[in-house]
């Protein structure tokens, strides 16, 4: 299992608006065409739109015909761009940003600061075509609080999350990466013992300043392919990671049904576990928990309930290849 870097770097962006002009893009090298880049805030509630009216973000008359208007633009610029990112556009988040930076919420030019600006990156996600008002906006909800808990990762391990250490230490960057390494192995093992089926996996660290927690949702099938979204297993591993690098407490639970993956549809996606009907009959419920303090995780000693879900101590990851 790879580790999963997002790009740092952009092109260029646009406003959080449902009709916002995009600016020509940044070509960096390769020739005509090479690595454009369409960057869009997205925003995600009718709250949400209420307020961000006040900026002139959108001139359209509703939340709806906004998301309306926002999926033809996003369709646009999938024909025009090779890169199609967006991010979730949080109005409190725009607000501090503004104020920090001493810059008019109102203005075009601030939202673009806003979009683009780094220490926010770890929320981006790449758009293919996906419906937005389906799951693409509930990804964009997630992966703005899975982005805050990276930076709060990125944070306890002095910039080594995502190279900010630079070349001056190099032996804190391996120290990092070996444990982001160690992490990725941890996760493997746990899904690898798990077998076929479709699961929720949660792990949460007690780190310095608060918790870290993580969420993901897996389809595995009888061949071992697994089926995550991207920015839900860059997460885990981060935290795994952060923990095995200070030898943190932590805790991680794998639940769900245990059986036949394929009985959960295609392959394309992660899809709800079947409810009743002859597809049960392949599925068993499956809860296990495991628990780490030092350098390595192991079976939970007790009986665990981590976010409502109760679980009995998991398989040994030693035994599992």
């Amino acid at each position: 299992m790879s580790r999963n870097r997002r790009p740092r770097r952009i092109s260029d962006c646009t406003a959080g608006g449902s009709r916002p002009s995009a600016r020509a893009p940044h070509q960096r090298s390769g020739g005509e065409g090479a690595d454009q880049a369409f960057v869009i805030g997205v925003l995600t509630s009718a709250a949400d739109f209420d307020r961000a009216r006040a900026w002139r973000v959108t001139d359209a008359p509703d939340f709806e015909r906004y998301l309306a208007d926002t999926a033809d633009l996003l369709a646009d610029a999938l024909r025009r761009f090779e890169t199609v990112r967006a991010r979730m556009f949080h109005p409190q988040d725009f607000a501090e940003f503004c104020v920090l930076h001493g810059l008019d919420p109102a203005e075009p030019a601030s939202r673009d600061r806003y979009l683009v600006n780094p220490a926010l990156q770890t929320q981006l996600l790449a758009y293919q075509g996906e419906e937005l008002a389906g799951d693409f906006v509930p990804r964009l909800v997630r992966a703005r609080e899975n982005g805050l808990t990276l930076s709060h990762a990125d944070l306890i391990l002095d910039g080594g999350l995502y190279g900010g250490t630079g070349e001056a230490d190099e032996e804190h960057g391996r120290w990092v990466r070996t444990a982001h390494q160690r992490g990725a192995e941890v996760l493997r093992r746990m899904l690898v013992g798990a077998g076929a089926g479709v699961y929720e996996l949660r792990v949460r660290v007690d780190a310095p300043g608060g918790k870290l927690s993580a969420a993901a949702r897996v389809l595995q099938w009888e061949d071992g392919v697994v089926r995550i979204n991207d920015e839900d297993l860059e997460l885990v591993c981060a935290v795994l990671c952060a923990g095995l690098a200070l030898e943190l407490p932590g805790v991680a639970v794998l639940h769900g049904s245990q059986g036949s993956a394929a009985a959960c549809g295609a392959r394309g996606g992660v899809t709800e576990e079947p409810r009743g009907g002859a597809a049960d009959r392949h599925f068993r419920p499956a809860a296990w928990a495991w628990s780490s303090g030092g350098p390595d995780w192991a079976p939970a000693a007790r009986p665990v309930r981590l976010d409502g879900v109760a679980a009995q101590p998991g398989y040994s990851l030693g035994t599992v290849c």
